[in-house]
């Protein structure tokens, strides 16, 4: 199935400059005619439907992504089909950088719900990086970034058991979602339990049976994917000195 197919053909109005995720994205710092040179680059904006791959493993690097609306996974398959997830990204956060080293995507990106998405043709974005230093700062700094995320998540694999992986889990969404102006102790979890396992290297049965202890210990309620933090601090207690960066 082609992009095209993916997308609907519609233009989106918002410019760089105007996006209400603007701090958290690439354009972060650039002046007002920086931004607008960075925006010339994104000649369609892209509604992703649910369920439907923004990319695939194998598929050429041509553009990396800036989620402008909704939430996507990240994954790769096993050799017998199993799926392992290997992230999930929310809006102001970037897509396709798997592919830079050797311009062909590593894992398969899936949108979690109808999201839009914010093409930036790569070759372009390299050359404009290189005129406009602040820019090519904001790169690496989002390169920087996915490395430490990806040490985090090695760090909190090797050291935490169920519960304060899943605790660790739940405050790394808090902490992200009130950085987009949404609450912290109530939101919805976009990713089914199956996903959430996957990613944390854990059973379906043991995500299950760890968010009851959580509820149990009154830090905790989720009902479907309804999620209320009663205690963010006895979250932080729970994984106090097990790792010091949320995943």
């Amino acid at each position: 199935m082609s992009v095209n197919q993916l997308y609907s053909a519609n233009r989106l109005s918002t410019s760089c400059s105007q996006c209400t995720v603007l701090e958290l994205c690439l354009p972060l710092g650039l002046t007002i005619e920086e931004a607008e040179r960075l925006d010339k680059l994104i000649a369609q904006r892209f509604k992703v439907k649910k369920g439907a791959a923004l990319y695939r493993i194998g598929d050429p690097l041509r553009s990396l992504y800036a989620v402008r609306i909704g939430s996507f996974k990240t994954n790769v398959l096993s050799i017998d089909g199993r799926e392992q997830v290997t992230g999930f990204q929310m809006p102001g956060e970037t897509l396709g950088l798997d592919a830079i080293s050797t311009d062909v995507h590593n894992c398969n990106a899936f949108a979690l719900e109808d999201s839009e998405v914010c093409p930036i043709p790569f070759t372009q974005l390299e050359k404009l990086a290189r005129e406009l230093p602040s820019l090519q700062h904001n790169l690496n700094k989002i390169l920087s970034r996915e490395i430490v995320r990806d040490h985090d998540m090695l760090m909190m694999m090797g050291n935490m058991n169920a519960e304060e992986r899943l605790a660790a889990f739940l405050l790394n969404l808090s902490q992200r979602l009130s950085m987009r102006g949404y609450s912290s102790r109530q939101f919805v979890l976009k990713m089914r339990r199956e996903e959430i396992a996957s990613y944390l290297g854990l059973r379906l049965e043991t995500v299950c049976r760890g968010l009851t202890h959580l509820r149990e210990q009154s830090l905790v309620v989720v009902a479907k994917r309804d999620v209320k933090i009663l205690s963010m601090e006895g979250l932080k207690q729970l994984i106090a000195g097990c790792n010091r960066h949320l995943i």
